[in-house]
């Protein structure tokens, strides 16, 4: 099993703590999201799985090997994809080719295209619904359509476990729906999703297993149903 986990993972940042002996583990095949209140470190947690930063002292888990101190995209080929929260997408390049860009960085400055690739590239603009905006420059998509966009870029190095950012951030519902809707049908084919989200709508429709951080540590896990009504929740979270 390819399962995530983390191991008293701990970064702070001059005297703030933002991950704090944060000991977690994701459950391999399922969708599970990661949810807190602003500043609890979720996405710093995304930031040190993903080798964008380097914790303090921790380890990070990947089917039971230490990728703590990978770089990015050793990691990603060790099959953890991720998005961000702000979509990272060359705006004057084709939709078309910011995938292939994402597939292979080289194809950016060499203008490689392998039929094949061109195909797989393609076949995930269409899953994801956006396959007529091929030919679009990626500065002309809406903030949702960028976001699926960078998803498919993502998709295209066959991740295993997938990590997302905030997806539903400023995205309409029309999208919404549809984002929710790829992550059970891409889960369903066999991939692992994280997801960091404050659309708790979004998040109690599609989750298989959530665990919640306050103050750089996990707090309460469980399945949604478990989560709505836990005290500790809605203390640090809801605010009540």
């Amino acid at each position: 099993m390819r399962s995530l986990e983390t191991v008293e993972l701990t970064k702070a940042f001059g005297g703030n703590v933002v991950l704090d002996k944060t000991t977690v583990s994701f459950r391999h095949g399922k969708v599970n999201a990661l949810i807190g209140p602003n500043g609890s470190g979720k996405t710093t947690f995304f930031n040190c799985v993903t080798g964008m930063i380097r914790p303090d002292s921790g380890r990070v888990l990947y089917g039971g090997a230490d990728i703590t101190r990978r770089a990015p995209h050793a990691i990603a080929r060790a099959g953890i994809g991720r998005t961000f929260q702000l979509c990272r997408v060359f705006p004057r390049m084709t939709v078309l080719d910011n995938v292939l860009a994402a597939a292979r960085p080289a194809n950016l400055f060499r203008g490689a295209r392998g039929r094949a690739e061109v195909d797989r590239a393609r076949g995930w603009l269409t899953k994801l619904g956006i396959e007529h905006l091929a030919g679009a420059e990626a500065r002309n998509l809406s903030w949702g359509q960028q976001k699926l966009l960078e998803l498919a870029g993502v998709l295209m190095s066959e991740p295993e476990t997938v990590l997302l950012d905030e997806p539903a951030g400023g995205v309409n519902p029309a999208l919404l729906d549809r984002i929710g809707g790829l992550v059970r049908e891409l889960n369903a084919e066999g991939r692992t999703f994280v997801i960091v989200e404050h659309n708790m709508d979004l998040v109690m429709s599609i989750s298989d297993h959530i665990v919640v951080f306050d103050r750089g540590r996990p707090i309460a896990e469980g399945p949604p149903a478990a989560i709505r009504s836990d005290e500790r929740v809605l203390g640090a979270y809801l605010g009540v």
